[in-house]
């Protein structure tokens, strides 16, 4: 059964068109990651499906009867409210009925209600078809269905009663999908649900996504959840829409076969307009030299060809940013960690951490939010002084720090001063050199840090690390904010780097792309755990 459709759809930014003529029919049972480049328009297709946004012409909409829940990639609560407190809210109808109710109970207590039979009667017979509604509702079981959504998403009883204000991103978007849960919607429409969440936190996103029953639409780059979840990949690509059944692996090998086929149609087709082309202004200069009706017929029936040709269109090609890390040689061991000890007052986040890097090992730093991953890297890069312990850089090795918050940039500086602070160039090469990552002459040379995205800091970032030639990159969840082909690109980039990685990531696909050895920081014991291999062969050797 169709739930939600969108028929021969357009939509235009005042800047400009963002959707033309889109369809597509979302079933009853899909599950269905919506992938493609940032500024693609994904955010509007879910703002669209949902009513938030109206289309310029076609049509968005959901069937009869069918509930739609919209999860924005933001989400912020009242400070004041605890989380049992803000979920609870989540039925308008349960909250106009309680209060409702409380206005007949107050009135009952009037002695001009209750010294007065007739009004009395009404009265009490409003309260009870309020009740009733109120029943019906699912009002009597309202706050233990609450409860244990809460608990299915990863909340314990404990924190029932925490401000939303301590909530991190990742728990915030947890409480924000229970609120959608609660009001069992047939559509749900998730943008980028795993933002902020560790390991454990995905695990159990996926967990709930593979037990929902009803349709799921899910905007997101990380691809080993869209690997595990994903029934079908919706893109949007160049304002259109493709549809490839099965997973984000499937999704990838069917991709490249049909822009090798497309490429191929292409190119045959663009042949042969050009031999009919040619054909033509042969035909057309012997009937300018000779005047003969018969070479005139032929150059039209020519045109003609090509006018009746079903057109391929050219293949679209996706614009990435050009990043290349060089690295070098420099010292065989390039960190050695010895019974690192970190303190805060009372708080003893990191015990006895040891650890030993080799020049050209790629190691993936995993562990829950708040383990203590950024202070380790804090430590080693001197902004943190150890409590005890040592920590020892090779002679012969220079780092490179991207962080997650992008603290690292100065927010008040433009483009082209940012990277001629680092390498000093001429302001035509410091434009090039920004155009390779994707930053137009405009963005460059007038907007300032601040006023960039974060996929466009992280791109930034990426930037000032190619420049600055390091041989040991620590990197700080360094996919979060980059779409999938920026993410490729740093893969590759990655691979060819002739130095040594350190990446703290919760980006599973990643990491098995990248890493040869993952260590995972115990929260409880703040110690290290080695493990060889990717994070697929860490989670077997966990599990086994």
């Amino acid at each position: 059964m169709i739930v939600s459709r969108l028929d021969n759809l357009t939509f235009s930014h005042p800047d400009g068109l963002v959707l033309e003529n889109l369809s597509w029919a979302i079933q009853d049972n899909d599950k269905i990651g919506l992938v493609g480049p940032n500024g693609a328009g994904k955010s509007t297709i879910l703002k669209l499906l949902t009513g938030e946004l109206t289309p310029d012409s076609g049509l968005a909409v959901a069937a009869r009867g069918v509930t739609v829940g919209y999860l924005p990639q933001e989400v912020d609560f009242d400070p004041s409210q605890t989380v049992l407190a803000e979920a609870l809210t989540a039925s308008t109808r349960l909250a106009e009925l309680e209060k409702t109710l409380h206005e007949v109970e107050h009135s009952l207590a009037n002695p001009a209600v209750y010294n007065n039979a007739t009004t009395l009667n009404k009265t009490l017979e409003q309260q009870a078809r309020l009740l009733e509604a109120y029943k019906e509702a699912g009002g009597l079981s309202y706050e233990k269905t609450v409860r244990a959504t809460l608990r299915q998403l990863g909340f314990t009883d404990a924190d029932f009663d925490l401000s939303t204000a301590v909530l991190s991103g990742g728990q915030k978007k947890m409480l924000a999908l229970a609120k959608l849960v609660v009001n069992s919607p047939l559509v749900l429409l998730l943008d980028e649900p795993d933002n902020h969440l560790d390991l454990a936190g995905k695990n159990l996103l996926e967990q709930f996504i593979h037990r929902f029953a009803g349709a799921v639409v899910i905007v997101s780059h990380d691809r080993y959840l869209l690997d595990e979840v994903a029934s079908g990949i919706m893109e949007l690509e160049g304002s259109k829409l493709d549809f490839y059944p099965g997973n984000y692996s499937a999704y990838v090998a069917e991709k490249e076969l049909r822009q090798l086929r497309h490429a191929q149609v292409y190119a045959a087709q663009q042949k042969e307009i050009a031999r009919l082309e040619a054909a033509i202004a042969r035909f057309e200069l012997w009937a300018s030299l000779v005047v003969n009706e018969r070479h005139i017929r032929q150059a039209r029936n020519k045109r003609r060809q090509i006018e009746q040709m079903d057109k391929v269109d050219k293949p679209f090609e996706q614009k990435n940013m050009s990043l290349q890390l060089n690295g070098w040689r420099g010292s065989d061991k390039v960190l050695e960690i010895v019974d690192l000890i970190k303190a805060f007052d009372d708080n003893l986040l990191l015990a006895g951490i040891n650890l030993t890097l080799w020049h050209g090992q790629r190691v993936g730093l995993i562990g829950p939010n708040g383990a203590g991953k950024s202070v380790l890297f804090r430590c080693i890069t001197g902004q943190e002084e150890p409590t005890e312990g040592m920590i020892k850089i090779g002679p012969s090795v220079k780092m490179g720090i991207y962080t997650q918050e992008h603290q690292n940039l100065d927010y008040h500086k433009n483009l082209v001063e940012t990277v001629r602070e680092v390498k000093p160039m001429y302001r035509d090469q410091a434009v090039a050199f920004l155009g390779k990552f994707l930053f137009p002459y405009q963005q460059a040379t007038t907007q300032t840090v601040g006023n960039l995205s974060g996929g466009e800091r992280s791109r930034l970032q990426m930037a000032l690390l190619m420049l600055q030639e390091p041989n040991f990159l620590l990197l700080d969840e360094p996919t979060n904010n980059l779409d999938i082909p920026s993410a490729e690109v740093l893969e590759q980039a990655l691979d060819d780097f002739n130095g040594t990685v350190l990446v703290i990531s919760h980006d599973r696909y990643f990491l098995d792309k990248v890493v040869d050895k993952v260590v995972e920081l115990d929260p409880g014991r703040g110690e290290l755990a080695e493990y060889l291999g990717g994070y697929t062969d860490y989670l077997a050797s966990k599990q086994g």
